[in-house]
C-alpha cells in the first residue's frame, strides 16, 4: 500500500536533481561565455591602451558591462574570476615594471659597467654630456647611511613601543597611544622633510656647527621617525596574535608578567616584529620628499665612510627626484639604473623578511 507513495516521492527527488544539474550545466555555460567575454575585453582594453588607441573605451565599457551582468546572475562565478584577474593583473604588472627598469637602465651599466657602481674617485657625476662620468658610488653609500641611522632609531623604540602597547600599557592608555601611533603614518613626507629642514636641520647647524645645514643624521633622523609608526603596528599585531595559551602557561608555571613577555611573547612573535623592522628599513630605504628636502645635493664619499655630518648629502631616491624631470639620454637611463639598485635592494629585503619567518617557523615548530 505504500508502494505508490513511494514512488511518487523517488519520482520528484528525481526531477528535483535533474533540475538541480541542468541549472548548474546552464549556469556552467553563462559563468564560461561571461569569462572569455571578460578576459577578451581586458586583453583588447590593455592592448588598445598601450597602443594609444582612442577606442580603448570600447572593449572597457564591454567589460564593466559583463561584470554588472555577472553580479546579478553568477556572483560566485563574478567573485573568483576578478580575484583571479586582479592577481594576474598584480603580477604582470610587476614583470613590466621590472623589464622597463631593466631596459632602460641597460645603456648606462653598458656604458659605464662597473665603475658605474664601484667607482670611488672624482669625478662622480658629468652630467649632462654624452659620453660624460657617471658614478652611483657617492649615492649608495648615502643610501645605506641614512637607513642605517633610521633603523638605528625606528628598530628599538618601534620594538619598545609595540611591547609597551600590547604588553604593558593599561587599556585606557592603548586606546589614546595606539590611534596616535597610527597617525604618524598619514603625515605627508613633505611635512616631516619641511620640518627637519626648518628645525632639526637648523638646530644642529646652530649647536653643533656640523659642515652644512644639511647631513646624513638629521634625514636619517628624520626618516626613522617615519619608519616609526610600521614598526610599531605591525610588530604590536605580532605580539598579539601569540596564542593566549603560551602566555597562560607560562603563567601557570610561575613566571611574571615580564618574564613571560621577554622569554615567551617576544620569541614568538620574533618573525612579524622582524617583518616589521624590514618594511621600517624599506620605507627609510625608498623615502624620497623629506631626504630630498634636507639633504645638501652634493655628490661626493664621505671621508671616512661613516662621517654622517659630512658636506655630501645625496641618496638614490634624492638623485632621482631632483635630477629626473631635465635627465635626457644617458643621464636618464644613469637614474634609471640608480632605480634598479634600489629594487634590488628592496627585494633583498624581502626574501630576507621571508627568510626569517622561515626560520622562526621551523623553530618554533621543533623542526632544524
Amino acid at each position: 500500500m505504500f508502494q505508490q507513495p513511494f514512488a511518487t516521492v523517488s519520482t520528484r527527488i528525481d526531477r528535483t536533481v535533474a533540475r538541480v544539474r541542468d541549472y548548474r550545466a546552464r549556469t556552467a555555460d553563462g559563468a564560461i561565455a561571461m569569462h572569455a567575454v571578460g578576459i577578451v575585453s581586458t586583453v583588447l582594453s590593455f592592448a588598445l591602451f598601450f597602443g594609444g588607441s582612442d577606442l580603448t573605451i570600447v572593449p572597457f565599457l564591454v567589460f564593466l558591462g559583463t561584470v554588472a551582468f555577472g553580479w546579478r546572475r553568477y556572483q560566485a562565478e563574478l567573485a573568483k574570476g576578478l580575484t583571479l584577474l586582479t592577481t594576474v593583473a598584480t603580477v604582470a604588472i610587476l614583470v613590466l615594471i621590472i623589464g622597463f627598469l631593466l631596459i632602460d637602465a641597460f645603456p648606462a651599466f653598458r656604458h659605464m659597467g662597473l665603475d658605474l657602481l664601484l667607482r670611488t674617485e672624482d669625478p662622480f657625476w658629468q652630467a649632462p654630456t654624452p659620453d660624460g662620468i657617471y658614478a652611483l658610488t657617492p649615492m649608495m653609500v648615502g643610501t645605506a647611511l641614512t637607513t642605517l641611522i633610521a633603523m638605528a632609531i625606528a628598530a628599538p623604540f618601534g620594538i619598545a613601543g609595540a611591547v609597551f602597547i600590547s604588553e604593558i600599557a593599561p587599556p585606557r592608555i592603548r586606546e589614546i597611544v595606539k590611534p596616535g601611533i597610527e597617525l604618524m603614518a598619514g603625515i605627508p613626507s613633505i611635512t616631516y622633510g619641511f620640518v627637519g629642514l626648518t628645525i632639526v636641520n637648523a638646530y644642529f647647524y646652530d649647536q653643533f656647527r656640523t659642515p652644512t645645514i644639511g647631513d646624513y643624521f638629521t634625514a636619517g633622523l628624520m626618516i626613522g621617525l617615519m619608519a616609526l609608526p610600521t614598526v610599531v603596528t605591525i610588530a604590536e599585531d605580532a605580539l598579539n596574535a601569540v596564542p593566549d595559551s603560551m602566555k597562560d602557561g607560562s603563567m601557570a608555571m610561575g613566571s611574571t608578567k615580564w618574564q613571560t613577555t621577554k622569554s615567551v611573547t617576544v620569541p614568538a612573535a620574533l618573525s612579524g616584529v622582524s617583518s616589521g623592522v624590514l618594511l621600517g628599513i624599506g620605507r627609510a630605504m625608498g623615502e624620497t620628499m623629506a631626504a630630498t628636502v634636507m639633504l645638501s645635493h652634493t655628490k661626493g664619499i664621505p671621508g671616512p665612510p661613516f662621517d654622517v655630518f659630512s658636506r655630501w648629502g645625496e641618496t638614490l631616491t634624492t638623485v632621482i627626484a631632483s635630477e629626473g624631470a631635465h635627465a635626457r639620454g644617458m643621464h636618464l637611463s644613469v637614474l634609471f639604473a640608480g632605480g634598479v639598485i634600489l629594487f634590488g635592494m628592496v627585494m633583498a629585503l624581502s626574501v630576507a623578511s621571508q627568510y626569517v619567518e622561515w626560520r622562526m617557523q621551523r623553530k618554533l615548530g621543533g623542526r632544524q
